[in-house]
């Protein structure tokens, strides 16, 4: 799986992958073969081009709750860097292409299960409300509103597998004047 890797200002784009039964490394689209082994719980060594390097890995917090802080330290220093959660990169961006325009159709943005629909059609939506649950890659995905709106069609069903881009709800926008459900207690908004 592809991680936006974070180190200072800078943003590199990072994957490690099998091929052909040996280790590589695609740093910002280039591959660089490698091999990397676990010496201790946080250490390893790294051998690439022919040089080996050992390489401590240690968590530290990060202030962004969607990154994931660490520390490397190496012979010739220490380097903090983030990783980036890419299913939340995912749904940033399918949040931001539903702001545009006048509806909104929110799509899978990979294939998985429909968990939970938690609307009906019909009903207001405030932005940001989650909408439906997709359980993808062993993890549960909230979805929620890029806007205030209301339900015009659920497309998916409790259960059932969608593949990537499958359509899962049909948002339209609010009528002038018509505000969407007031939140209830815990903070979500009342169904309608």
């Amino acid at each position: 799986m592809k991680r936006t890797l974070v180190i200072a200002d800078e943003t590199h784009e990072l994957e490690i992958r099998r091929v052909g039964g040996k280790t590589v490394m695609v740093w910002d689209g280039e591959e660089y073969p490698f091999d990397i082994f676990r010496v201790e719980p946080t250490s390893y060594s790294v051998i690439m081009g022919g040089h080996s390097v050992g390489v401590n890995i240690d968590r530290i917090r990060s202030v962004d709750p969607d990154l994931h802080g660490f520390r490397a330290s190496v012979f010739d220093g220490a380097y903090d860097f983030t990783l980036q959660d890419p299913h939340k990169i995912l749904l940033a961006e399918a949040m931001a292409r539903g702001k545009k325009g006048t509806g909104s159709l929110v799509a899978a943005l990979m294939p998985g299960k429909v968990l939970k629909l938690l609307v009906q059609p019909g009903e207001p939506v405030e932005e940001g409300q989650p909408i439906l649950i997709l359980e993808a890659m062993k993890m549960q995905n909230e979805y929620t509103a890029p806007m205030a709106a209301r339900v015009g069609q659920v497309h998916a069903e409790e259960g059932v597998n969608v593949e990537i881009n499958s359509p899962l709800v049909t948002l339209v926008p609010l009528e002038a004047g018509e505000v969407p459900a007031a939140p209830k207690e815990g903070g979500k908004p009342a169904k309608a």
